[in-house]
């Protein structure tokens, strides 16, 4: 089982457009079929060093790159790469 770790910063201003990604986000679990699990949200400490994080749990590596390259996937990462200001990933076993 492999763990997939994404966190964000966005860009001031940028509340609604976040909001649109990281509901489009979650909305991405049960149609993407090689998400095992998945967790989406935000940072409950206001000046945090990330506003959100996702967690998603996946089969394999392999399955990982199924989900990043997924043209589903790669609309809703338009939105966010557009306003995060850093981004630090991490995929480990679980």
């Amino acid at each position: 089982m492999i763990q997939h770790i994404v966190m964000w910063k966005f860009r001031e201003g940028t509340q609604a457009q976040a909001e649109e990604f990281l509901t489009g986000l979650a909305a991405l679990e049960g149609k993407i079929d090689c998400i095992r699990a998945m967790s989406v949200r935000r940072s409950a400490v206001e000046g945090s060093a990330y506003d959100a994080v996702l967690i998603a749990q996946f089969d394999s590596l392999a399955d990982v790159e199924r989900y990043k390259n997924d043209p589903r996937h790669l609309a809703v990462a338009a939105i966010c790469k557009e306003i995060r200001t850093e981004r630090c990933a991490i995929d480990v076993e679980k």
